[in-house]
């Protein structure tokens, strides 16, 4: 028994152990715990990364539309089975070209690093979810901003030019969105 080669790499292997944990701690906390989609904090950065080096980056915001009124009349249950739903779907959607992310309540966010089919996307947000054998009835508005329609490709900028398009395709009405 080696006890110098001991005493130096016992503390080097807590360190180790306690960084692996550290880690993953912290991806947990930048990860939305009903969906497992990033939050904010942790979309962020990455998001960020992938507008200046992507000049044909694609970020949106998707807002459920009444989604109170699933929870009322559904339950909760069915209301996180709707948002597990969006996550799924949006994930899908962005595939390996992007990362989503849950804002918060009802409020989704991705960015990709090109134009997806956004068109295909509206439809798979707004198709119902089988919750407990029922289908229950999901509309999602859309807003989508283009890093080309930039002056300055900033992520502020690019969220900003997507909720206003959100908001824009709300006004036309539930499960009708435009760019």
């Amino acid at each position: 028994m080696d006890l110098p080669l001991i005493a130096t790499t016992l503390p080097a292997l807590g360190w180790a152990i306690h960084s692996g944990v550290l880690v993953h701690r912290l991806d947990r906390a930048r990860r939305d715990p009903l969906t497992g989609l990033h939050t904010r904090a942790g979309w962020t950065t990455r998001a960020e990364r992938i507008l200046t080096t992507s000049p044909t980056a694609l970020v949106l915001l998707v807002d459920l539309d009444d989604f109170k009124a699933v929870n009322d009349a559904h339950g909760h249950a069915a209301g996180d089975a709707v948002l597990t739903a969006t996550a799924d779907r949006l994930s899908a959607w962005c595939g390996r070209a992007g990362i989503p992310a849950r804002l918060g309540g009802d409020e989704f966010t991705a960015i990709t690093r090109h134009a997806l089919d956004t068109d295909a996307l509206r439809t798979t947000l707004n198709q119902p979810v089988h919750y407990a054998g029922t289908l229950i009835p999901v509309g999602a508005s859309v807003g989508v901003c283009h890093r080309t329609d930039l002056p300055t490709p900033t992520l502020t900028d690019a969220l900003s030019a997507a909720d206003a398009a959100m908001y824009r395709a709300k006004g036309h009405g539930r499960r009708n969105n435009h760019r």
